[in-house]
């Protein structure tokens, strides 16, 4: 009988670069040893491998939180592999139970398509879209069937479905747990499948899902694909993820200014992690810049590079260079090039408006009593000045008013 020997894989110094820039800022890749293997296959054969990422569209815009994997999808395209940004339009409809204590309620087909149309734009900020390979689960999710879902729950057993954090929680507290999002797991799992896929990444809240992409795989006779995880990016206050709802969070198609004053207002200590997960430039640049904060540079010129470099991405150079300049008059007492103008009337008769009613029609408080309040807290300026009188009653003519450290509006009373 004759043994037919498995080929012997050649790591070259491309393939450990490769890997190397693989594991930057990961938080797991499973099984390194495999995808080190795909990665030598691909050097000596030429064929790109295809490296999948999966985004539901629940919400219309993209934060910064997102672009981590993005950014590493980037990486790895730069290296010259496939990248597949899979928009799930029909896992949507399902809803994601990942890190959920009840149940997620799905959005409405109106809904999801809204999401979709803005999702894949906002992501070619990152990605090079000429490289990129679009797709949509409901190209198969839709056309599986009844059968077809059959088959699919066949492969997956309730006990390790219930192995899942959030389920096993939920189950022990008496939390209700609808049968349909035992199919969401299964669905991006089958998502591996369809596209098949030699990697793929997501959030470490998804590491249940992707490793479930693994096991259909092996069930469909296909090569497993690695599974590579990527931390959740704190947001601003440095604690809680990122997250929309939590309003600590830049959103990328944010205006240059209010993006670069945001990066700007991170701890020094968040800085480094922000680097790692965001930054483009090299790890040893990253460390020689630490280094130099370290011997006594001022954090802040770090911090600088950091706000520049991640504006730039979504703008441009200009427009990064532009809203230094902007931060560096606000610093300074002075007003932003571009602000908000309103053309307010006066009292009836032509009276004089009183100051925190003036910012509540401004709309830089909620209410006359809130004005007030700001304005006893110092956080009020006209014309650069701090308001310490909030009886002030101001007549015809043009003013700028500002609350806190962004908020500006040129009011003209007439």
């Amino acid at each position: 009988m004759t043994v037919t020997k498995a080929p012997q894989i050649t790591v070259t110094d491309r393939v450990r670069e490769a890997m190397a820039v693989t594991l930057r800022g990961c938080e797991e890749l499973i099984p390194q040893e495999d995808w080190l293997k795909k990665l030598a296959r691909s050097e000596a054969t030429g064929i790109p491998l295809r490296i999948k990422l999966g985004l539901d569209p629940t919400a219309p815009d993209i934060h910064i939180g997102h672009t981590v994997v993005l950014n590493k999808m980037r990486q790895l395209q730069d290296l010259g592999h496939t990248v597949i940004f899979l928009i799930g339009d029909f896992t949507t409809l399902i809803g994601d139970p990942s890190g959920r204590n009840t149940t997620r309620p799905p959005l409405t087909r109106e809904q999801i398509e809204a999401n979709a149309q803005t999702y894949y734009r906002q992501a070619s900020m990152v990605l090079d879209p000429s490289k990129t390979e679009i797709r949509y689960n409901s190209e198969w999710g839709d056309t599986l069937g009844s059968r077809g879902m059959i088959e699919l729950a066949a492969k997956y057993t309730v006990a390790r479905m219930m192995e899942r954090n959030d389920f096993h929680d939920r189950f022990k507290s008496g939390t209700p747990i609808s049968v349909h999002e035992f199919l969401y797991p299964l669905m991006q799992g089958y998502d591996s499948v369809a596209l098949k896929s030699d990697l793929e990444l997501g959030g470490t809240d998804q590491k249940f899902n992707l490793l479930v992409g693994r096991h259909l795989q092996a069930e469909y006779g296909q090569e497993p694909q690695c599974i590579l995880t990527m931390p959740l990016l704190e947001g601003l206050d440095g604690i809680e993820k990122m997250s929309k709802s939590k309003g600590n969070y830049i959103g990328i198609s944010e205006d240059a200014n209010t993006m670069f004053a945001k990066v700007l207002s991170i701890s020094d200590v968040l800085m480094w992690r922000w680097y790692t997960l965001l930054s483009f430039q090299s790890e040893a640049h990253i460390a020689a810049l630490r280094a130099e904060v370290a011997g006594g540079r001022n954090p802040k010129d770090a911090k600088v590079a950091l706000a520049k470099e991640i504006t730039a991405r979504f703008h441009s150079s200009a427009a990064a260079e532009a809203a230094e300049q902007d931060f560096i008059n606000r610093s300074k007492g002075g007003v932003p090039d571009e602000i908000a103008e309103l053309s307010l009337p006066l009292g009836e008769g032509g009276a004089p408006v009183g100051i925190a009613a003036l910012l509540k029609s401004a709309g830089l408080a909620a209410s006359s009593g809130e004005g007030s309040r700001l304005i006893d807290g110092g956080g009020v300026r006209l014309d650069s000045s701090v308001v310490g009188d909030k009886g002030l009653k101001l007549g015809a003519g043009t003013y700028v008013l500002q609350v806190g450290k962004r908020k500006f509006v040129r009011v003209t009373l007439n």
